[in-house]
């Protein structure tokens, strides 16, 4: 094991929970007041301050980060999206996947124009088989549509508009998103006429760019700027209504199955036959006396690039579900060995931020001997999502599918947690104070103060002198999932590392 990979392991034992109990609320906010002053002698940049400024003591409230606006970047393979997105960073980002993966089919970037940030999504990163690419560059547009605010579609000016091309454009332009066209690889003025042809494609003026050498692209950030929302209209959290559960997990796991079951009736929700669009389907349902909004989700097939038609499109609707979802069921099925399918799907759950249930289906088959190796499996195999609440379920016969709705409540509770800057402060101070972090290069780094930014899911960021180890941080999150539970939620831990002032 990497030694990035091992957990910080203090020596001897603590008393934390006792001590933090001795400190009470008026004490820790003066403490914590105390060192939000402290920091006045360190470089703080406006985001800092902003941060700061919403350092509050209420235990209830449910704070959300900003809904920065989102761009999405489509457009077929070699068109250079990625190079245009690294322009946009202004730094050189690892935008492409050699191998694509389910978990990698978008990825989100956060950036900066004019003092505006927002979030561009590159749908780059895949390459599926030469015949079905027109079909898969038009879903993974779909998709990226789904959940931006405005959208960027790169066109290679040299080669022109292709069959491909004017696929997506039919569908972008049924949208109602912003559509800007970036005609790009227009790198001197004689290749001016090349973009002018775009005209053609129906999507209103092309913007003539050159990622590789950054001409035209301050002219078009200009212009995305114009057409970008303040806050994003996709992106936000929406407010009251059922909460919205994600039924995730591979084909014939059990996930139709269960959605029949609870909606006390037969659907049709998948349809197998190739060619098909398999959307999720939303359903209200009504679990032991609450109203949930649940989505069954198409199966994710192992490999992206081998899941062509409905299957490759599905794989892409999932992640849109997921995305839109607060909390996910991730379904296993007990009679099979967990896969690495299954962990990919929910480590997609993890990177996505929404809180875990664990439904292991299929129970009522299991017998003894498969029973000890399903316990060994999950002590070796699901040891980073030890926290997830598990319900023992089986979706055909209903068997304990009530228990369903106490594990979905304990972890959007967890989710929706926050705790008090006074506590948190408390916290660290006495954690450090028993078990300070190891001295790295003659120096140690100190946690200058820690605020929680926001819930949904737990988000802390830590003030500090110097970068934490990635064992001490593990080790932070595990406390504070021992003393304040978080049952049910990843846990982000974010760290800005800040230097005294120049007297």
């Amino acid at each position: 094991m990497a030694e990035d990979d091992r957990e910080f392991t203090p020596e001897g034992e603590d008393d934390l929970e006792g001590r933090l109990a001795q400190i009470d609320e008026e004490a820790a906010s003066q403490r914590a007041s105390s060192l939000r002053a402290g920091l006045g002698d360190y470089e703080l940049d406006d985001d800092d301050l902003d941060l700061l400024d919403l350092s509050i003591d209420d235990p209830d409230e449910i704070r959300y980060l900003p809904a920065l606006p989102v761009l999405a970047i489509v457009g077929r393979p070699n068109v250079g999206k990625s190079a245009l997105v690294n322009r946009i960073l202004g730094r050189r980002e690892a935008v492409v996947e050699d191998v694509p993966g389910v978990t990698r089919d978008r990825v989100s970037y956060r950036s900066e124009w004019n003092g505006r940030f927002f979030t561009i999504v590159d749908t780059g990163g895949w390459e599926p088989d030469a015949k079905g690419i027109d079909a898969s560059v038009a879903a993974q547009a779909e998709v990226a549509v789904d959940l931006a605010d405005a959208v960027l579609f790169v066109v290679d000016a040299v080669v022109g508009a292709t069959s491909t091309d004017e696929r997506v454009v039919r569908m972008l332009r049924q949208s109602g998103r912003p559509v800007l066209l970036a005609a790009n690889k227009v790198d001197d003025v004689i290749q001016e006429p090349l973009a002018a042809e775009l005209w053609s494609l129906g999507l209103g003026e092309p913007h003539a760019v050159s990622a590789l050498h950054g001409r035209g692209v301050a002219d078009l950030l200009d212009t995305v700027m114009n057409v970008l929302p303040e806050v994003s209209a996709v992106a936000k959290e929406e407010v009251g209504g059922p909460r919205r559960v994600a039924l995730l997990g591979r084909p014939n796991v059990g996930k139709s199955s269960l959605l029949n079951r609870a909606a006390g009736e037969e659907r049709v929700v998948v349809n197998a036959m190739a060619g098909t669009t398999r959307d999720p389907v939303d359903e209200q349902i009504e679990l032991a006396g609450k109203v949930w909004r649940f989505v069954d989700t198409a199966g994710i097939r192992r490999r992206v690039h081998m899941a062509q038609g409905a299957d490759f499109y599905a794989s892409l609707r999932t992640t849109a579900a997921l995305e839109k979802a607060e909390v996910a069921v991730v379904l296993l099925d007990v009679s099979e060995p967990i896969s690495e399918q299954d962990i990919r799907i929910i480590d997609l759950v993890l990177e996505s931020g929404r809180a875990l249930v664990l439904a292991f289906n299929k129970w009522d088959l299991l017998d003894d001997d498969r029973r000890r190796y399903l316990e060994r499996e999950i002590e070796q195999d699901l040891a980073h999502v030890a926290w997830a609440p598990r319900v023992n379920i089986s979706a055909k016969t209903g068997r304990h599918l009530e228990r369903l709705v106490p594990a979905l409540e304990t972890a959007l509770a967890s989710w929706d947690k926050r705790i008090g800057t006074g506590k948190f402060n408390a916290f660290l101070a006495e954690l450090v104070a028993a078990h300070p972090h190891p001295v790295r290069g003659g120096r140690q780094p100190r946690i200058l103060f820690g605020t929680q930014a926001a819930t949904r899911p737990p988000t802390f960021v830590l003030f500090t002198t110097g970068f934490l180890d990635p064992g001490y941080r593990r080790y932070i999150q595990r406390r504070l999932r021992e003393i304040y539970g978080f049952a049910g939620t990843p846990i982000v831990l974010n760290m800005r590392v800040r230097e005294r002032r120049k007297k």
